[in-house]
């Protein structure tokens, strides 16, 4: 059956166009139920269960399918998720309302409509000849939808009637809208609020904590004090922003100080790029990287940034006055051109909420069900839900979602969404790590694994098209120890000619993850593989992560390759890319490829190809060096587990070889090639990597620390740089030049990915190159796919399609890839910090060398190069007596009572876990030389362990 509406629209020209929709209806849609006569088998995907047992409900005992409004979906999703929550109908009107309101929860839905345990069952009403519905005149688009539910819900009922008369099935229909619940019970369909049915399930009580509480008014605190002014509606914002009365800008709040935050204008007026916001009610609400609309004050109510660090650890909620002292420590006297422009929030115009990841604080109250929740982020703000299950969740991280923030509030309200594990347990810590830093990890849904090759897999005459056949070639890959994701191999081999070929294959993952499809949209999202101390969460399943896309030795894989004609001094003279086949020789670690190189008695295929490219990969690196590209460093640290309780039993700076930097000279040379090649052929969208130059006030650190040593080190360009620090050696002090490397690895910007198209600046500062991309990496980097399918085009061996030669989708996908590249090694760092703490844990209290890095206020910042750890040791603690500081910014030093503290200055300083605070356990760091009284620690404290008494006792009862 067609419905048509028929409506006329005036053109641009000025003339009339006549547009017909058509709207298909159907008899053939299934209603999910199974044994249904009347629909048969017209049931597609996962299907409702015949006989609904579970969940046992006090309002309705007999069997029942739930149906909830698009309000519940959105707002209720914890509760849909919930393993007790099964057999649900989701309406196509509720869906697509979802879809168009949140996309994560969108996302979620959907997700659960694909797990098959959960027997959620999308039924398109809007298609269904007996649920269809048209507006009615005078009827807004929400009403007409509200009621096309509520004629589904009564479809249901009627319809599992005719199914049979005898069990009783019914369709549950669940909303928050008080008119929508009154119109349905009228209309006779059992209807209930969320909140009543999950009250109902007797057998479930702790459901009740993942309510979302959204009634603002009803869960307020009973003072009823209002805290905070109102935010002004959407439409006020917008005319606000437009007229330029208020600022718009993404809120960014103080990891030191809970009373201040300061926000990034969006636009390019540099003049207020950042405005700072001081104390609560000019926060007004606001949550970390909320969108807000921002009013500036009168310049004789600017502040300047506050040094006090200051983390919100009351318990009452009506503290105010404390609150309001508080606020009144940060004006501090300060120079006028501290003063940056202030302002106060007007209204939100995003909120960009996560669930939170941290622990409860039980309130003091006997039996009170309401508590406090401390994120582990310091940013966010303390929440308060409400939980019968306090005891039980004491000592461990929880996940928590906030609901709203009401005026009268200090805290906003929220509600408790899952129990994650033990505080310290390494799962649970691992789990919080990923959760914080926004890495997806969840294992692939069945959708992306249905686009995997089948098994066994091999070679086709097909995959031989375009691809040129170098399984004779003696390749092969050098590698870490233990790596399974092998995205490179090499060789290299004497021409006829007495020139040199040599070959970098790279794993063609673009060949298995084809464009648009569920594997690639997930590669995609996912945007790197994050590889943490013991885990790593691959970017594409581990089928093509580990087997078929890793250039395993003695197997035939499809690679593609970037083949040179060089002569012996390492000059290009030819270069060509092409799609292959190969079948690597050997898999080699560094290690071994660089034994085989230094032995002299070997002298076979693999070794004479490894000692050619070692030969032009030394020319490559003096070259590349002599142009200004930058050698940096940083203390990388690598943990040896026990191999049966997994723990880190040593912790060592990891070991650089020549083959490492062999490796390297190739891989480099690919990458910029290739981005040659594409840019010559997609000028407008080739996706590159930029490095920027930092501006020259990043490098004042590194001069004066150089200074005081009295060393000068150049930073007008790439080149001086790289010279001054070579030439920065100290033959007393020979690590200072390593030093001085880290302290200049911090000092430079972040490398980002970009689409050639949308910037006309490439360069790519610490390599000296003017052109770079990504793509030797394919197996753990997204954005060297897309360099791939670029590449493909460009040399004919593969098609184009749309979003590819798209600058602006382009533009989009490098802004996510640069936020998970972030995120990545921000994750990577944490659990870095993590199994020092175990590691430590284990060791006890131990005294080392180290160096200063930095000199602040009341601290230094110390690096360990035996662990490769840096941390701080301070020397102003609570309810001790102050000693004297003075702290000159301009040499930089510190001095301490008597003693002068210097950048590089070598000291010994004591190490141990500090577990005051359970929810961020820290690594506390205290002097022991040079010896000053009052602050130094004596040097004789024994190297004990925590754990020692406990051992002794062992030993006596044994």
């Amino acid at each position: 059956m067609l419905k048509s509406k028929t409506f006329l629209k005036k053109t641009r020209a000025g003339g009339v166009m006549k547009i017909v929709r058509e709207h298909y209806l159907r008899d053939d849609i299934g209603c999910g139920a199974p044994g249904c006569a009347a629909c048969g088998s017209a049931h597609e995907g996962p299907v409702l269960e015949p006989q609904p047992l579970d969940p046992a409900s006090s309002l309705c005992p007999w069997p029942h399918y739930l149906l909830p409004d698009t309000n519940v979906l959105l707002h209720q999703i914890d509760v849909l998720e919930d393993p007790a929550i099964r057999n649900v109908i989701v309406l196509q009107t509720v869906l697509q309302e979802v879809r168009n309101r949140s996309a994560p929860v969108y996302k979620r839905i959907r997700d659960v409509t694909n797990n098959q345990e959960k027997h959620f069952y999308t039924f398109t009403n809007e298609h269904h000849r007996e649920t269809y519905v048209e507006q009615e005149q005078g009827e807004n688009a929400n009403d007409r939808n509200d009621r096309a539910i509520r004629v589904a819900a009564k479809w249901y009922n009627e319809h599992l009637k005719k199914m049979s008369a005898e069990n009783h099935l019914q369709v549950i229909f669940i909303t928050n809208d008080k008119k929508n619940k009154e119109k349905a019970i009228e209309e006779g369909i059992p209807a209930f609020t969320c909140e009543e049915y999950v009250k109902s399930l007797t057998a479930n009580p702790e459901l009740i904590d993942r309510l979302a509480c959204l009634s603002e008014e009803g869960n307020e605190i009973e003072s009823g004090r209002i805290i905070f002014s109102e935010h002004l509606p959407l439409s006020k914002l917008q005319q606000g922003i437009k007229s330029g009365t208020y600022l718009q800008g993404t809120f960014r709040a103080s990891r030191e100080n809970y009373l201040e935050a300061t926000v990034w204008v969006h636009g390019d007026d540099e003049e207020n790029k950042e405005i700072i916001l001081q104390g609560l009610k000019h926060l007004n609400r606001a949550v970390h990287e909320d969108i807000v609309a921002v009013e500036l004050l009168p310049k004789n109510q600017w502040v300047a940034p506050s040094s006090v660090v200051l983390h919100d650890e009351g318990q009452n909620e009506d503290d105010l006055e404390k609150e309001e002292e508080r606020e009144r420590i940060l004006k501090t006297a300060v120079n006028e051109k501290m003063l940056k422009p202030t302002g106060r929030v007007v209204g939100i115009i995003k909120r960009n909420w996560r669930p939170y990841c941290g622990m409860l604080s039980k309130s003091d109250i006997k039996e009170s069900r309401r508590h406090l929740f401390t994120p582990a982020d310091k940013r966010i703000p303390r929440i308060r839900i409400e939980t019968r299950q306090a005891s039980t969740l004491e000592g461990r991280r929880i996940i928590v979602a906030i609901d709203g923030w009401p005026r009268n509030s200090r805290y906003p309200n929220g509600h408790f969404v899952k129990n994650l594990g033990e505080v310290g347990d390494k799962e649970t810590e691992t789990e919080v790590l990923l959760l914080e830093h926004d890495v997806p990890h969840q294992p692939f849904s069945q959708a992306v694994l249905s686009f995997l090759p089948k098994m066994p897999w091999s070679i086709t005459e097909k995959d031989m098209k375009n691809r040129e056949d170098l399984r004779h070639l003696c390749v092969c890959s050098v590698d870490p120890p233990g790596c399974t994701d092998i995205d490179d191999a090499l060789h290299c081999r004497e021409l006829e000619n007495g020139n040199l070929e040599v070959g970098v294959h790279i794993a063609d993952v673009s060949h298995f993850i084809r464009p648009g499809n569920a594997l690639d949209q997930e590669s995609a999202r996912r945007g790197t593989t994050v590889y943490l101390c013991e885990k790593r969460i691959d970017m594409v399943p581990e089928l093509l992560s580990s087997n078929l896309c890793s250039l395993r030795c003695n197997v035939d894989r499809l690679a593609f390759s970037c083949i040179w004609e060089m002569n012996h001094n390492a000059e290009i003279l030819k270069v060509r890319f092409t799609k292959s086949a190969i079948n690597s020789k050997a898999s080699l670690t560094y290690a071994e490829a660089q034994m085989r190189i230094d032995s002299t008695a070997m002298n076979d295929d693999i070794t004479t190809s490894l000692r050619g490219l070692n030969k032009l990969a030394k020319i490559l690196k003096k070259r590349r060096i002599e142009k200004g590209a930058l050698t940096l460093s940083s203390p990388e640290v690598r943990f040896h587990m026990d191999s049966e309780t997994h723990d880190p039993i040593d912790l060592q700076t990891k070991e650089l070889r020549e083959t490492n930097s062999m490796v390297e000279e190739f891989m480099l040379l690919a990458n910029i090639s290739v981005a040659k090649k594409i840019h010559e052929e997609f000028s407008e969208h080739a996706l590159l990597r930029k490095h920027p130059a930092p501006p020259p006030s990043n490098y004042e650190i590194l001069v004066k620390a150089a200074k005081s040593k009295n060393l000068e080190i150049k930073t007008d360009t790439a080149k001086s740089l790289a010279d001054s620090l070579d030439r920065a050696d100290s033959p007393t002090f020979p690590y200072l030049n390593t030093l001085l490397r880290i302290l200049a690895t911090r000092c430079m910007m972040q490398a980002v990915y970009f689409c050639s198209g949308m910037d006309n600046d490439f360069h790519h500062y610490g390599l000296a190159s003017p052109i770079y991309t990504h793509f030797t990496s394919p197996i753990r980097r997204y954005a060297d796919i897309i360099v791939h399918r670029l590449l493909a085009v460009a040399i004919g061996a593969d098609c184009t399609y749309p979003e590819l030669t798209d600058k602006h989708k382009l533009a989009d996908l490098c802004k996510n890839l640069n936020f998970r590249h972030k995120m990545a090694q921000y994750a990577q760092r944490a659990s870095v910090a993590f199994h020092t703490q175990l590691f430590f844990k284990s060791k006890g209290i131990v005294s080392e060398e180290a160096y200063i890095l930095f000199v602040r206020k009341n601290a230094i910042v110390v690096l360990i190069p035996k662990y490769g750890l840096e941390g701080t040791v301070f020397f102003e603690e609570k309810d001790k007596p102050k000693p004297r500081l003075i702290y000159d910014d301009e040499i930089p030093s510190l001095k301490i009572e008597d003693t002068v503290f210097h950048i590089f200055d070598k000291v010994k300083v004591k190490i141990m876990l500090d577990s005051s605070n359970l929810q961020h356990q820290k690594i506390r760091m205290s002097l022991v030389e040079p010896q000053i009284p009052g602050i130094s620690i004596p040097v004789d404290t024994p190297n004990m362990d925590i754990n020692e008494p406990e051992r002794k006792k062992k030993r006596r009862e044994k």
